[in-house]
């Protein structure tokens, strides 16, 4: 068994295929661990999870647009931030709702966060100067001073490990801060979020090897850029 790390995949079905094939993921036999968001931007999620609900081995943990399509699906909310950052594709996913049961409880039963020895997996980031299981939700999902302080250590050369894990993997921040769309490695990261909802690729990463393979632009596969603005 292998273990695959993928970034956040944002509703793109044919690109979380095209990384199935080109990594030579075996769904029988190989762990995935998903780092969120799932959801928005294009207009397969309901496929996108389906693919990963029939995966032997997988590991999902829970981000911040994935969060807002649980709300809406056991809340009934929409929030216009959330519309606006491609939260109405994931309506459009599910013919308008509801979202089926199976579907609530893949996100219901979702990580927070996940440690495999002395490698962390979260979807956005986290103080390192305190344990994850004291950190509340909304920093788990949406922090980005993590990655911001891991690249400027980088930067001024001052590449060490920030707190207590050996790697810790991450999506959520594209590689704008550093203008590519590869993943970002910087100190002791590895950012799997390689611009997909940005019209980038996605990419799936070989955890021990660090080898990795992505898809072609969300952008030629669907013929759109995906979000046309940011939130912090």
């Amino acid at each position: 068994m292998r273990t695959f790390v993928v970034g956040d995949i944002h509703g793109a079905c044919k690109a979380l295929l095209q990384c199935f094939d080109r990594s030579g993921f075996d769904r029988s036999k190989d762990r995935l661990i998903a780092l969120g968001d799932v959801c928005d931007v294009y207009p397969e999620v309901r496929q996108c999870v389906d693919e990963l609900r029939a995966l032997e081995h997988c590991d999902y943990i829970i981000g911040n647009h994935d969060l807002w399509a649980f709300d809406w699906a056991t809340r009934g909310l929409k929030p216009a931030m959330w519309l606006e950052q491609g939260g109405d594709q994931t309506i459009l996913s599910y013919g308008g709702g509801p979202m089926p049961r199976e579907h609530v409880d893949f996100f219901n039963r979702a990580h927070p966060w996940l440690e495999l020895g002395d490698r962390a997996f979260v979807h956005a980031g986290f103080d390192p100067d305190r344990s994850l299981k004291t950190q509340s939700i909304r920093v788990l999902t949406w922090d980005r001073d993590l990655v911001r302080m891991a690249w400027e250590k980088e930067q001024a050369g001052q590449g060490q490990q920030i707190g207590c894990y050996k790697e810790i993997f991450l999506g959520h921040t594209p590689p704008n801060i550093s203008g590519v769309t590869v993943p970002l490695h910087a100190c002791n990261l590895w950012v799997l979020d390689t611009g997909t909802g940005w019209g980038g690729p996605l990419t799936i990463m070989d955890v021990n090897t660090k080898e990795y393979w992505q898809s072609d632009p969300t952008s030629a596969l669907y013929g759109v850029r995906g979000r046309q603005k940011d939130v912090n």
